[in-house]
């Protein structure tokens, strides 16, 4: 029996996710934000045409096959062609001007799959660096770099004997934000913060997958579909949002307290605490906060940063109440407020 699987990545740099000097080409309209990559795809020609629209900055492929004998034990695997990097390139614009910068794209790692009873898992690591050069010093030999630190993913995906299929993000750089959609093609993974300094810092030579180092990522689930189009509203609505910063171990706000602003989850995790427990972690992209708007201003939990965490306060008044009440009968299962 054979069982074949596709998974992939989509890496792309959210609004007002880029910080220090590398900020300023952004601001100064050099080079742009991404939208928000689609909640599925179809297959792997949807990734080379977001490719083409210059919509992501990296994708990761796997395309993989298994064999399984009629014992169901695992026999044989590998890759198909479609399997692979698909890496875009960075156009940086002055005025009506634009110079595109082609990638530069690092060798495909796959390890032998690992056969293992009724199952296979099987890995790939893909990445590179963008052609624009970042100077910067770093703490470590030579001190100083010139090109881009790099970038990757590591995706792994399990088929096993009975037809099903899994895949793990089980490593990343630390920046930008990494999207994994399952082998349904449908988005249900994501890294769960960026670390742009630790990025620039310590992302180049042998600290990469390239030297033997790959980096674990702290992966959360995707959350809705309603979800991202509120958090897409709120960020490109009319009225910019307030960004709030806070330190792990920081409250948000407070079980009981009064509140009636929305808060979109741009980076990091937030722990939601009710009643002293712990009920569930949220990831970038969650919106929360939307008990209290409707249901008479109190928070109906505490949420607290686990990590550092960058949020987007949107006031009630801004929001789409009916799209609000759905959001939040969707959320009563977590008791999230």
């Amino acid at each position: 029996m054979r069982v074949e699987a596709v998974a992939a990545s989509l890496s792309w740099i959210p609004s007002a996710s880029v910080a220090g000097l590398l900020r300023r080409g952004f601001d100064l309209r050099l080079s742009h934000y991404d939208d928000p990559p689609p909640d599925a795809l179809t297959d792997v020609g949807d990734v080379h045409a977001l490719r083409e629209a210059d919509a992501f900055r990296f994708a990761n492929v796997l395309v993989a096959w298994a064999e399984f004998d009629d014992a169901r034990r695992a026999t044989s695997a590998g890759y198909l062609p479609d399997s692979g990097l698909v890496m875009g390139s960075t156009t940086v614009r002055l005025g009506p001007l634009g110079v595109t910068f082609r990638a530069t794209s690092l060798p495909t790692l796959r390890p032998d799959p690992e056969l293992g009873g009724d199952a296979v898992r099987v890995v790939q690591t893909v990445g590179g660096r963008t052609g624009v050069p970042i100077p910067r010093p770093v703490p470590d030999p030579p001190y100083v770099q010139w090109a881009a630190p790099t970038v990757w993913t590591t995706l792994a995906v399990t088929l096993r004997a009975d037809g099903t299929t899994a895949v793990e993000l089980a490593g990343a750089s630390a920046f930008p934000r990494h999207w994994v959609y399952g082998t349904d093609g449908h988005l249900e993974l994501k890294s769960g913060m960026t670390d742009q300094e630790a990025w620039e810092s310590h992302s180049f030579g042998a600290r990469t997958p390239w030297g033997a180092h790959d980096s674990p990522t702290l992966v959360v689930a995707a959350e809705t579909a309603l979800e991202r189009e509120m958090s897409t509203r709120v960020m490109r609505g009319g009225v910019c949002p307030v960004v709030q910063r806070l330190a792990a171990g920081e409250v948000l706000v407070r079980q009981g307290e009064p509140g009636t602003a929305l808060f979109v989850l741009l980076d990091g995790v937030l722990t939601v605490d009710v009643d002293g427990a712990v009920v569930a972690e949220l990831g970038p992209g969650a919106v929360v906060g939307e008990r209290a708007v409707l249901e008479g201003g109190v928070r109906t939990s505490t949420l607290v940063a686990r990590t550092p965490v960058r949020i987007a306060v949107a006031a009630a008044d801004a929001l789409d109440l009916d799209r609000l009440r759905d959001l939040a009968a969707g959320h009563r299962r977590e008791v999230t407020g």
